[in-house]
């Protein structure tokens, strides 16, 4: 494997620019995501290929709401307004009693 070395300048907000040869031997361009590693004192910055980030406090809150969800707890209809006005913004109709078409996953 070829090395690479390139160094970046931290600007004030905590921003870096991936130099140019290490986004070319990423295969990663404008809008590509990249994802860091911390290993010891090291880090490793690879392709992130549209994986996306897990978020241990989004991944807890999700699995307390399904669990809300299977067992009927804490749960309330939206309110009528903010229903009503959620539905005036859609480009189509929606049948509210129509059966959902394919898996739904949380």
């Amino acid at each position: 494997m070829n090395t690479i070395h390139e160094i970046a300048t931290i600007t004030s907000k905590g921003q870096i620019t991936l130099p140019k040869p290490i986004r070319q031997a990423l295969g990663v361009d404008f809008g590509g995501k990249v994802a860091f590693d911390l290993r010891g004192s090291q880090v490793v910055v690879s392709r992130a290929d549209n994986q996306e980030h897990e978020d241990p406090a989004i991944a807890g809150f999700l699995s307390l709401l399904e669990k809300d969800i299977q067992t009927g707890q804490h749960l309330t209809g939206l309110p009528e307004g903010l229903a009503q006005s959620m539905l005036a913004v859609l480009k189509q109709p929606v049948v509210l009693d129509e059966e959902i078409v394919g898996d739904v996953a949380l």
